[in-house]
């Protein structure tokens, strides 16, 4: 998993619609929150995003772009972010998953994808990283809220 503090790697990942996409990209304008699900049928997940979708507005206004990263390939994903009327880009990866590029990997003898988030700020450098592997410790509110808030006494 990444550490908090350094430099976030500049990933190249894939949208729903086939654009890559860099973390590099909003580097200097935007800071980024990244939620990694650990499958888009994952109902633990899909209560996770819901509160992001929810948080929309207040994210935005502290001037964080949401992401959500899932272990799909593309067509699955584009499906899911239609059906789910998911507002965010939805990643996946070109070569691998998402997960697998900032190191949450697959855990108990491999059936479980672990699930996690990151915050980059405009600089591109990790403020907030956590990684679980029950669905149910992935997605850390009360740590991302207060990385956001630090952010705007950085700014």
């Amino acid at each position: 998993m990444l550490e908090t503090g350094s430099p976030a790697p500049d990933v190249v990942l894939e949208d729903t619609d086939g654009q890559a996409v860099r973390l590099s990209d909003y580097q200097g304008n935007h800071a980024v929150l990244i939620y990694f699900m650990r499958s888009t049928s994952c109902p633990v997940c899909n209560r996770h995003v819901q509160d992001l979708i929810r948080r929309r507005d207040e994210l935005a206004a502290d001037n964080v772009r949401v992401l959500v990263a899932v272990p799909e390939d593309r067509q699955a994903a584009a499906e899911w972010k239609a059906k789910r009327q998911i507002p965010f880009p939805v990643l996946t990866g070109r070569h691998s998953t998402p997960h697998e590029m900032i190191g949450l990997s697959r855990k108990v003898f491999g059936s479980l994808q672990q699930s996690g988030s990151i915050l980059l700020d405009s600089q591109g450098i990790i403020r907030q990283a956590h990684g679980a592997t029950m669905p149910t410790s992935g997605y850390h509110r009360k740590a991302i809220t207060a990385a956001v808030q630090a952010l705007r006494t950085r700014g």
